[in-house]
Order: C-alpha cells, then structure tokens, then sequence
C-alpha cells in the first residue's frame, strides 16, 4: 500500500512540541523554460492554434523594359499548442494540523509548485515523462537538425561552445542569436577562467556579487530544481524566444475534506479522507508549448532549430531510423525533397528518397509530405534497434 501521506513525523519540526518553532526553505525555484521562453495569451481551450510561414515568397528580376513580371506564393502552416495538465494530491491527518503551529498548506504549496517546475523544464527540455500530445523535446528536436556538439576524450571547452561547429554557432548557423543558456552545476568548474583571444572571459556574473551569470553576454543559467539531467547533455543554448508556450489553467488550489482516494493502479482505495479524520491538497495546473519554426531566408525547409546542446563524454543512446519515400509508379522512383516531420522534427529527404533521425526509445507520430502529393501519417516506434520506414506518396489528381 503507498505510504504518501505528510504524517506525523514528516511534520516534526512544525508540531507544536519542545522544538524551536523555525522553519527554514528555500525560495521556491519554479520553472526555468517558462521564465526564459515566450509567454503567449492564456488558451481558451484544450488546444490552440499558431499559424507560422511555411513557404516565403520568391522576387524575380524582370527582362527588359517590357519583360513580364512573375507571381510567388506565400504560404502558412499549422503549429497547435496542446494543453497538458500536471496534479498532485497531498493527503494530511486533521490532527497533524490541529497541533502543527504552522499553515502546513502554506508550507506544502510553495514545494509543489516547485515541482510542477521541475516537471514542466523536464519534459520540454529533455522529454522526461512527456505528455503524448506534446512535440518532441528541445534535445531530440536539436539533434535531428544536427546542433548536437561531442566532447571527445580530451575536450577544449572554449572551441566545443564559442569556435566553428561549437554549440553557439550551431545556432547562429541556423538563422538565430543565442539568447539563453542552461548548464548542469558542474559546468561551472569547466568554464572558469576560460578567456576569448582578447583575453576577456567568456564566463561571468553580470556584476560583483551577483548570483546571474552570462555566456558570451547572454544570460546563463543553472537550474537547481533537479530537472537539468547531465547524462542527456551538458549545456542547452539557443534562442529561448523562438519558443512559446501558453497556460490553460492557472495553479489552482482545492481542499478537499470529503471523498475516497484511490490507487492510480490498482483502483483500491488507500484513504477515505471523511472516515479517517483526514483533508487533501490538490493542486492542479495546465499548460501547452510549442516551438513555431517558421521559415527564414536561412532555413526556408524549416529544418534547423534554434538550440544546441553540449553532449556529455559519453552520449545519450539512440537508435537510427531510416525513411525511404518513393513514387507509387510500376517501377517507384525516390522522391527527393518530401519534408518528414516527427512530432516537430523535421528533415528533407535526399536524393536517394532517404531522410535520417536520430531518436530515443518511445513512440513517435509522423507526417511525410510532398507538393504534387498526398500527405501520408505514420507511427514510429523505437526500441532497442535500428528502425527502417519505406512510405509510398501518391501524387494529387
């Protein structure tokens, strides 16, 4: 049976015994990606929806003084927003409240947001326990374009994050300005002392006795919350703006003193708060993010990303999976150009029909389109091996 309940040893230090009435905790530290990303207006309904540029126009020089003047096309694509909700419940004996000196829900509620934090940098970033209406990641989302940057075994941290291929250029060649960093704590002690070819350093806090920290003049953070995971990467830079996300519910706050509370598994029933003297927190919030991706004069297939991310010395697994899109003629012809997006991810296939990613294990959605033709929808799913995916595009009446 669980045992998650705020009982009367958790709530020691606050019972009005012959203890020193202190409590002493942290400044809850929320979310990092929200307070760096874009917020748009609150959603108004389970899903919202962005339009973003897909297709830019093309100007053309005219021929003469009575040449023709030709027609473009401007076209637009849909980006959704889908709104996931995080929730805990925390059950607490009425009599652990009569005694406790203290509002223990005053106490519990800062902690609980705190971890709606950590879940929400999680998931977004390195899509840990992802809702399955969310799009891939920040890191898978990184990788597929190309903007993961290896160590190796004897690392120059100043090449690997400001030269040619480091993470920071990963991004600038992509079309965007890093605008933002995340490190593990441990960087820390990497990038001290580090200096640019002028001798400046590239690492420091913006002024004396500051606690914010810049790289290469942008901001730097490292989030104590637990959700930066530094078996997935060492650092996250990119353009924070280009990422939005919008709220659907705000954290709301309910006591609950009637009911039953059940086993999410088993369906048993662990506390009957009524019959057990006992009241419940529940706390729940809602939101959606999205990264829009529109297109650019440097990235007109909407391939790139505008992050990059350090590996670690030893990388993350991942397995390869292969999409080969041809023609639906007698004899199939590869198909070059067709646009295969996995959950946000996105490439172009090549001259041979073939598009590569490079994913973790989990369960992906796919759309694989081509002007001319139908739009085709997959399921990819990754295991411990290789994956291939031959798709057959029909060409439009």
């Amino acid at each position: 049976m669980p045992v998650n309940i705020t009982n009367r040893e958790n709530a020691e230090a606050i019972i009005r015994q012959q203890v020193v009435s202190t409590v002493f905790q942290d400044a809850p530290r929320q979310s990092v990606f929200m307070s760096m990303a874009r917020k748009l207006p609150n959603m108004t309904s389970n899903q919202t929806r962005i339009r973003v540029l897909d297709f830019l126009p093309t100007a053309y020089w005219v021929d003469g003084d009575t040449g023709m003047k030709q027609t473009t096309k401007q076209a637009w694509d849909n980006v959704y927003l889908d709104a996931a909700e995080l929730a805990v419940i925390v059950p607490i004996p009425e009599a652990v409240l009569d005694d406790a000196e203290f509002d223990i829900f005053g106490e519990i509620t800062p902690r609980v947001n705190e971890a709606i934090g950590q879940r929400v940098d999680s998931a977004v970033v390195f899509g840990v326990n992802r809702p399955a209406a969310w799009r891939n990641d920040i890191i898978t989302t990184a990788r597929q374009a190309g903007n993961n940057v290896a160590v190796g075994s004897s690392p120059d941290y100043y090449n690997l994050i400001m030269g040619e291929g480091g993470v920071i250029s990963k991004v600038e060649e992509d079309g965007y300005m890093a605008t933002g960093c995340l490190a593990a704590m441990g960087m820390r002690a990497k990038l001290r002392g580090i200096r640019a070819t002028d001798g400046s350093l590239i690492f420091k806090s913006d002024m004396q006795g500051s606690t914010q920290y810049a790289l290469d003049g942008a901001p730097m953070y490292f989030p104590q919350n637990g959700a930066f995971d530094n078996t997935v990467a060492q650092m996250v830079v990119g353009d924070f703006k280009q990422a939005v996300y919008s709220i659907r519910q705000d954290v709301t706050v309910k006591i609950l003193d009637q009911g039953v509370i059940q086993d999410p598994v088993t369906k048993e029933i662990v506390y009957n708060l009524a019959q057990q003297d006992m009241v419940a927190l529940r706390v729940v919030f809602r939101m959606g993010w999205a990264l829009p991706n529109p297109a650019t004069r440097m990235d007109e297939d909407r391939v790139g990303c505008p992050f990059a991310y350090l590996e670690p010395a030893t990388a993350v697994t991942t397995q390869k999976v292969t999409f080969t899109v041809s023609d639906n003629q007698t004899t199939p012809a590869a198909i070059e150009g067709a646009i295969i997006d996995v959950n946000g991810s996105r490439l172009k296939t090549n001259g041979s029909g073939k598009a590569e990613f490079n994913l973790r294990a989990g369960t992906y959605p796919a759309k694989i389109r081509k002007a001319g033709f139908g739009q085709i929808t997959e399921t990819v799913i990754v295991a411990s091996s290789a994956v291939t995916k031959a798709v057959t595009l029909i060409p439009k009446e």
